[in-house]
């Protein structure tokens, strides 16, 4: 298998110590459809590409009213057709949720089209709740290690002698190359595993702040270098938000913050207004949640953003940093990457 290491590791822009990255989640806002925020993700795609951002991952969620990316291939077909360099791909596609030889053929096609551009990152939660992933089929996420396996033997056409799929095809596939794959996780099991097959790894640490460094010791003592990586490569996904001013970019901050509460209270929405979301009438339980929320996203003014995720940075060591941006309008969402762009030198 060709080494795919240089597709991996990115170049850091402007003043940036690490690549800096996007994760769209295709956010809803309230007031607007579904239709305007995937057209406000083809823009951010498009502006991030100009921007200097090194990759733009999009991520699999289902029948949540606020997010509405429920197929990154398709999406990033979208998307890649509307930019020329900026990679593209899953963060993540979640595995148990699909056959992998479906999902092999899906990246196998998007590889054919943008060669070169194409990321391929897979996880292990259903990305909904329970009854929507039964009706999703959702398989077995214990079995998620044998089926990363097999994905990547459909990828290479590389199944032993003897398998029970050596005869399946996944069509197309590049016999000169493939779509990198990657871990995601938000505890240490994918960590651990990414480390053992040499893989990259990518850490939720927007959502699973308090686990972010003991996975990645884990990842980095566990890995083994492979025909893919030679050393650890790791990222985390971080949630940002930046503003002409501090007070607004709290407010805008907020708006994912309740956004969160209601999908953790099992009442998802899309995301509602600064208005809605300061005449909200929290509990107290409800403020100590919003409160432990917004201490994990890095919000202020574009300066103050910058010197949060190089703290964050420097404090895990990462190789890279994949950017989130859960607030209200999609302007608001655009502006905040070009800020943080801006402050680091990556654009005038």
């Amino acid at each position: 298998m060709p080494d795919v290491s240089d597709e991996i590791r990115g170049i850091a822009k402007g003043d940036a110590e690490v690549p800096l990255s996007v994760l769209d989640l295709a956010t809803v806002s309230a007031g607007h459809t579904p239709a305007q925020a995937l057209r406000t993700s083809t823009e951010l795609a498009c502006n991030a590409e100009r921007w200097g951002y090194h990759r733009l991952w999009v991520a699999e969620h289902h029948g949540m009213p606020g997010v509405a990316s429920s197929s990154p291939a398709v999406l990033i077909a979208h998307l890649a057709a509307h930019t020329s360099s900026i990679r593209l791909g899953s963060g993540g596609v979640m595995l148990p949720n699909h056959a992998p030889l479906i999902i092999a053929e899906q990246f196998g096609m998007l590889h054919a089209l943008h060669p070169g551009r194409i990321d391929l990152g897979l996880g292990r939660a259903p990305g909904t709740d329970g009854a929507t992933a039964a009706a999703l089929r959702r398989g077995d996420a214990d079995r998620f290690p044998q089926e990363v396996s097999e994905l990547v033997s459909f990828l290479d056409g590389s199944f032993e002698p003897g398998h029970r799929f050596e005869r399946i095809l996944a069509v197309p596939r590049d016999p000169a190359g493939r779509p990198p794959v990657w871990l995601l996780g938000s505890s240490g099991f994918s960590a651990q595993l990414a480390g053992l097959l040499g893989l990259p790894f990518a850490f939720a640490h927007h959502f699973s702040a308090a686990n972010t460094e003991p996975a990645l010791a884990l990842y980095r003592s566990a890995f083994q270098p492979s025909a893919v990586l030679d050393r650890p490569y790791a990222m985390i996904g971080v949630s940002a938000v930046a503003a002409d001013t501090a007070r607004e970019a709290h407010r805008l901050a907020r708006t994912g913050g309740l956004a969160m509460l209601r999908l953790r209270r099992g009442t998802p929405s899309p995301v509602p207004t600064p208005e809605e979301a300061e005449e909200y009438p929290y509990s107290m339980v409800e403020e100590e949640f919003l409160d432990s929320w917004l201490s994990n996203v890095v919000y202020g003014e574009p300066d103050a953003v910058r010197a949060g995720l190089s703290e964050l940075r420097e404090r895990t060591g990462v190789d890279e940093l994949m950017i989130t941006a859960t607030m209200h309008g999609g302007e608001n969402r655009i502006r905040s990457y070009e800020l943080i762009a801006k402050a680091y030198k990556m654009t005038d």
